[in-house]
C-alpha cells in the first residue's frame, strides 16, 4: 500500500474513533467509512472474506459484551453485599450493563 493511502486509512480511522468517543457519532462513522473504503479498494479479496464471516464476528462480539455485562453485575452485587458505596456501583451498572 502506498504511503498516502496508509495515511488516509489510519488518519480517517483514528479520527472516526476519536469522534465516536467524543459522542459525535455521524461524523465518526463517516470518517471511519472513508478509511474502510480506501482499505477495501486496496484489499478487496480480504474484505470479501470478512464480509462473508461478519455474522459470526457479530455473534461473538455480542457474546463477549453479554459476558462482560454479567461480570460487572456480579461485581456490583458483591460490592453491595459487602457494604461498598452504592453510588459508585450504581454508576458502573448503568454504564456497562444493557
Amino acid at each position: 500500500m502506498k504511503t498516502w493511502k496508509r495515511a488516509v486509512v489510519f488518519g480517517s480511522l483514528g479520527t472516526g474513533v476519536a469522534l465516536l468517543v467524543a459522542g459525535k457519532r455521524p461524523a465518526g462513522v463517516a470518517a471511519a467509512t472513508v478509511g474502510l473504503a480506501v482499505l477495501a479498494s486496496e484489499y478487496p479479496d480480504k474484505f470479501e472474506r470478512v464480509w462473508e464471516h461478519l455474522p459470526d464476528y457479530v455473534t461473538r462480539g455480542v457474546q463477549i459484551f453479554q459476558t462482560l455485562s454479567q461480570i460487572v453485575e456480579r461485581v456490583a452485587e458483591q460490592a453491595a453485599a459487602h457494604g461498598v458505596s452504592q453510588g459508585t456501583w450504581s454508576e458502573v451498572r448503568q454504564t456497562y450493563s444493557h
